[in-house]
């Protein structure tokens, strides 16, 4: 049973066409705030990769980075710490809006669930640490007749994971895609 609140982000667990392919685009040196592994991202007015807000339309999830740092040295990291200076920036991010992810949510769900469509809970909180996102799904934010950033399309084929848990592991496309016009829930 899902009775215990572990979130680990929104992680891509398959796509349609057959391939995650994580595309590289770049992160401003010096931003200020931590993206983690799973975590929703935008791109912003500038073009850069920019961690996204609970319930603003994103692109896709942060799978890493690698960078130069101020000593000259090549880094690889499932992170990008605040107010990193840097050179070289590659970000690897999810884009292919037809990926389905997987999410833990933040309250029980149920079949009848399937087509709702919800926003972020503590979309910014993560393991600084391990570098991995805590982001949730909220299910106080479900919507069956608008639109919300993810839309629920089957539960997760996970151990001990079944629907009315008190955190259901639940598969999730973007509704909301940065690339993509929304769409309402059914």
């Amino acid at each position: 049973m899902s009775s215990t609140s572990a979130a680990f982000g929104l992680r891509p667990a398959f796509s349609p066409s057959g391939i995650i392919r994580p595309v590289a685009m770049t992160i401003e040196s010096g931003y200020g705030a931590n993206i983690l592994q799973f975590q929703p991202v935008i791109i912003s007015t500038t073009g850069n990769i920019q961690a996204a807000g609970a319930s603003t339309p994103f692109v896709g999830t942060f799978m890493g980075v690698e960078f130069t740092d101020t000593d000259g040295r090549r880094r690889v990291s499932n992170k990008w710490t605040a107010s990193t200076s840097a050179t070289d920036i590659v970000a690897y991010v999810t884009t292919d809006p037809s990926i389905v992810y997987e999410i833990q949510s933040d309250a029980t769900l149920t079949i009848a669930d399937i087509g709702s469509q919800m926003d972020f809970d503590s979309v910014t909180a993560g393991n600084v640490t391990v570098g991995l996102s805590q982001a949730m799904l909220d299910v106080a934010s479900k919507t069956t007749t608008g639109s919300a950033l993810c839309r629920v399309v089957n539960l997760a084929p996970e151990v001990s994971n079944a629907w009315g848990d008190a955190y259901v592991i639940v598969q999730v496309q973007i509704s909301e895609h940065q690339f993509v016009a929304d769409r309402v829930a059914f």
